[in-house]
């Protein structure tokens, strides 16, 4: 039973989506990015602050964990009876070519959830964080977050084996396209 690994920008929807779709796929949700804080005990957003590459790496070395890569960089064979795992990628996660090699060699599905630039930008700023993410912080980050979204979501686009439009769905909505689509 392959997995179904959710990806695309901030805000997206991905973790609840994915909490919504484990039950339908009697599956178990994952969060790589609590799998990063549990593994390194800080937030992304604090291993970002120290460095792109820092947060980077352990998100690559958390990728490789949860697919069990050895050191032959081969994925280890699913066990028998192991649940379907629904699994929420970070934001930036396309970004991370080591990371990204391993999602693709998973055998993973790979849906991306896509919003557009401004749905995504007015559920960032509308969200009520205290202070935007430290990628966003520049003199205008609102064109900062249009450009790298375009550029990401050009990306995810590309790395996509399903793409369901999430603008103006519940998680439950975008749960039941997705499961609808995974076949």
């Amino acid at each position: 039973m392959d997995d179904i690994i959710l990806t695309g920008p901030k805000h997206s929807g991905k973790t609840s989506a994915g909490k919504a779709l484990a039950p339908l796929c009697s599956g178990g949700f994952v969060d790589i990015d609590e799998n990063i804080s549990q593994i390194t005990g800080k937030t992304p957003r604090e291993l970002y602050s120290e460095g792109k590459d820092i947060f980077q790496k352990a998100e690559a070395e958390t990728v490789a964990v949860l697919f069990n890569i050895n050191s032959c960089d081969n994925a280890a064979p699913r066990r028998a009876g192991q649940q379907r795992r629904i699994i929420a990628a970070g934001g930036g996660i396309i970004d991370n070519q080591e990371a990204i090699a391993v999602i693709k060699n998973s055998g993973a599905k790979i849906v991306y959830l896509n919003i557009s630039a401004n749905a995504a930008w007015q559920r960032i700023y509308g969200c009520g964080e205290k202070e935007l993410p430290p990628f966003l912080q520049s003199e205008n980050p609102q064109e900062t977050h249009r450009v790298l979204h375009e550029k990401r979501g050009a990306a995810y686009l590309e790395l996509a084996d399903i793409i369901i439009e999430v603008e103006n769905k519940t998680p439950e909505e975008i749960a039941a396209e997705i499961f609808k689509n995974i076949g």
